[in-house]
């Protein structure tokens, strides 16, 4: 059910929730959370379906917040309003709000909000795009326990996380994290069926400009204490992921992004399920808890400095790109010798002509 309302308020907002609630016979509300979702006209339909995924798992309401940039003065000071207000099968598991703002509301769009959040419910924000550079102190961000940004769909990802570092404050975290936890999980379980192992350095390879590459790395190198190279490969997102030890190296390699596999010293190679996950799955991660991120901080802020530049991944043995061998050019001049002796004298000095 779906109830559009023009050059609205809160309460007329709230109303008409509590008219489709009824109208389709729940009038309990039943949702444990409320998302804010802050976004553009753009981007608004896939953050929403995403939304109505993770409300499956999380039933929520919904607040898409979209600010409406207008063209001419005479519009930019006229505030204004509108809504679409969803629910049953339309919302999701929950009810969703689509807020619309223009004029002199965009700046105050904290006020709209603020009279639609669940009562005694925890506020989640989330920024699909364009997250301000310090979310806790955005008038939005400031509503929230968490707050969700994503560092990939900035211009520029891994400047982004120097951003975060910066600026990070508890309860904030981003997708470029939630990206890489089925990766964490496996190389952790890889270490514990070594005990007492020592790790002496280890290598992220992926894609260029992936901050999930990076902060993969900073977590490695700031659990482990040893250094952590960042190489590029052509993706598709993180490729593989070695662990030098002195007993030889512990490889998780994704070739196709989906399958990957386990290589240790003493056991036979194993498959492991490393699908790339869509945004609606890395939402729901993120809605299941609403506690700081004590590992992500500590992440984050050891710092993509520290890391030094990505390195060209190494081309694989018997590749187009192999080095040549330096004896080869001596025997192919030696092999040469013969066939030059044979020629006729007059064609010699055009041959060393052309070699210079």
């Amino acid at each position: 059910m779906k109830i559009d309302l023009t050059d609205t308020t809160a309460s007329k907002i709230n109303n008409a929730l509590v008219q489709g609630r009824r109208a389709i016979g729940t009038p309990a509300s039943g949702m444990v959370l409320t998302l804010v979702i802050v976004t553009d006209e753009e981007h608004a339909y896939d953050a929403l379906k995403a939304a109505n995924e993770a409300s499956r798992e999380h039933p929520s309401r919904k607040l898409v917040v979209i600010k409406r940039v207008s063209r001419s003065p005479r519009d930019r000071a006229q505030a204004r309003l509108d809504a679409e207000v969803r629910v049953g099968g339309d919302a999701g598991a929950g009810e969703t709000v689509v807020l619309r703002l223009y004029g002199e509301v965009i700046d105050h769009a904290q006020s709209v909000v603020l009279p639609l959040l669940l009562p005694d419910a925890p506020v989640v924000v989330w920024w699909p795009v364009g997250s301000p550079a310090n979310p806790a102190k955005d008038p939005l961000g400031a509503l929230g326990q968490r707050r969700v940004t994503d560092a990939y769909t900035a211009e520029d990802p891994v400047a982004e996380l120097a951003t975060r570092a910066a600026t990070y404050t508890p309860g904030d975290t981003d997708l470029a994290w939630t990206r890489i936890t089925p990766w964490r999980s496996v190389l952790a379980a890889a270490l514990d069926q070594q005990p007492g192992i020592e790790i002496t350095a280890a290598e992220v390879e992926g894609e260029a400009y992936n901050p999930s590459g990076e902060l993969l790395a900073m977590w490695l190198a700031d659990r482990l204490g040893v250094t952590a190279r960042r190489t590029v490969s052509e993706g598709p997102g993180l490729t593989a992921v070695r662990m030098e030890t002195k007993d030889g190296v512990i490889t998780l390699d994704r070739a196709d992004g989906s399958l990957a596999k386990l290589t240790m010293r003493g056991q036979p190679d194993r498959s492991v399920a490393l699908k790339r996950r869509d945004t609606a799955d890395l939402l729901a991660e993120e809605l299941r808890r609403l506690d700081p991120d004590l590992i992500y901080e500590s992440a984050v802020k050891y710092g993509v400095e520290a890391l030094g530049e990505p390195l060209p991944a190494a081309t694989p043995a018997g590749g187009g790109g192999e080095p040549a061998d330096p004896e080869q050019p001596a025997e192919a001049a030696e092999a040469a010798e013969p066939a030059e002796a044979a020629e006729p004298a007059a064609k010699k000095p055009a041959r060393k002509r052309a070699g210079k």
